[in-house]
């Protein structure tokens, strides 16, 4: 006869965490945030100040789409169309090209629409979540390959319809894009401009990498709260057995659609404040290539992880400007001249990276881990072993 032991305390799932160690990776994390401008600033200048912008946009739009695909396990190939709606928003709200074009708006905003930034942005992510609910109701029955295919589909539409909706009424200027954007002013203070603090010059780059810092704090806490939370949960047990969870009483249709428009307001989010830092907008922007990229942040940095997704969209930021920065000195430095074209050997080793990462660490970069992984490491901190039925 099998006797069943209790498990022990020391060997439940809840954590028990270190508060001091917390503590210090914490303040040494925020240290280095707000002080990497600066560093990168003055090793590499400006430029390399606005790939760390781009990360953290990335980041953003990385975290976004882990919402569909890490937490919910829905295949989306078309979310950076929710970055492209949001940036559009953006354009047409802070800019001259509705007075332009229509007679009766001029009329009411003379001067042109300047609408803050704080009004835009929850706009851009109500419209791109919207837009996430319209895709997520008729795919509802649909999963794996044949839900990558119509999101694929419906990034292309987006992109294709931004770069038409020139005629015969010109709203996007098609492909030739918008111009003139307001660039983000909060109480007067204006992001474009170069500002003193403690006798240190803080340009452009610098404030807006801020500003997305903030934004990216934001979408983190949300989608911290939403990990653990019902609706969480619930998005668990979609991804792991659809069927088991609506035996269980999960309603799958508003869970999923959910996920879709939690997914797709923070990709408006990160559209809004990339129109207003580029003050520039085209279709060019939106291509599927991007949409790749940011699935990539996700799969192959640990879906459904939120530190690892985060680490990912930084590398996958950062990597390929690497790349293109030093493959050209490198081949002069070894051959004395170019044998190859830059560009070229950095798709090459950008593709060979993500292939290495497939082969040897095939559940990402830095997985979340699992439950047998967290009593293995308690009971070993307490000196025991967990107890088996």
């Amino acid at each position: 006869m099998i006797s069943i032991q209790p498990i022990e305390p020391s060997t439940t799932l809840i954590s028990e965490k270190n508060t001091t160690k917390t503590l210090v990776v914490d303040v040494l994390v925020t240290i280095l945030v707000i002080a990497a401008p600066m560093v990168i600033g003055a090793a590499g200048g400006n430029y390399w100040v606005r790939v760390l912008d781009f990360a953290m946009l990335y980041v953003m739009l990385a975290l976004g789409l882990n919402v569909v695909v890490g937490f919910a396990g829905l295949l989306d190939l078309g979310y950076i169309a929710f970055y492209a709606v949001g940036t559009y928003v953006a354009a047409l709200l802070s800019s001259p090209q509705l007075t332009t074009q229509f007679e009766w708006i001029a009329q009411l905003a003379p001067n042109g629409l300047h609408v803050p930034f704080l009004i835009i942005a929850p706009i851009g992510m109500a419209v791109a979540a919207t837009c996430g609910v319209l895709l997520g109701a008729p795919t509802l029955r649909l999963r794996g390959d044949y839900l990558a295919i119509v999101t694929l589909g419906f990034g292309e539409i987006i992109r294709i319809f931004m770069n038409n909706l020139d005629r015969p009424v010109n709203i996007t200027n098609g492909p030739k894009g918008i111009t003139g954007i307001d660039p983000v002013t909060v109480a007067g203070f204006n992001l474009s401009q170069t500002h003193t603090f403690f006798g240190m010059k803080f340009p452009s780059v610098y404030m807006y990498y801020y500003l997305f810092v903030l934004g990216a704090l934001l979408v983190i806490w949300v989608c911290t709260r939403l990990q653990y939370s019902r609706i969480g949960r619930a998005w668990a047990a979609i991804r792991e057995d659809e069927i088991a969870a609506k035996a269980m009483g999960i309603n799958t249709r508003n869970v999923k659609l959910l996920a879709f428009a939690m997914g797709a307001s923070f990709g408006g989010l990160s559209g809004t404040m990339f129109g207003a830092f580029q003050g520039f907008v085209s279709p060019e922007s939106f291509t599927f290539w991007e949409s790749i990229v940011v699935l990539a942040c996700v799969v192959l940095s640990g879906m459904g992880h939120i530190p690892g997704v985060i680490l990912g969209a930084v590398l996958f930021a950062v990597f390929p400007e690497f790349l293109r920065t030093t493959m050209g000195p490198l081949q002069n430095a070894i051959f004395g001249h170019q044998l190859v074209d830059t560009e070229v050997i950095r798709q090459l080793l950008y593709g060979l990276a993500m292939v290495v990462i497939m082969l040897y660490r095939s559940e990402g970069l830095w997985p979340a881990a699992k439950h047998e992984d967290k009593i293995a490491k308690i009971a070993k901190r307490n000196g025991k072993k967990p107890v088996r039925a």
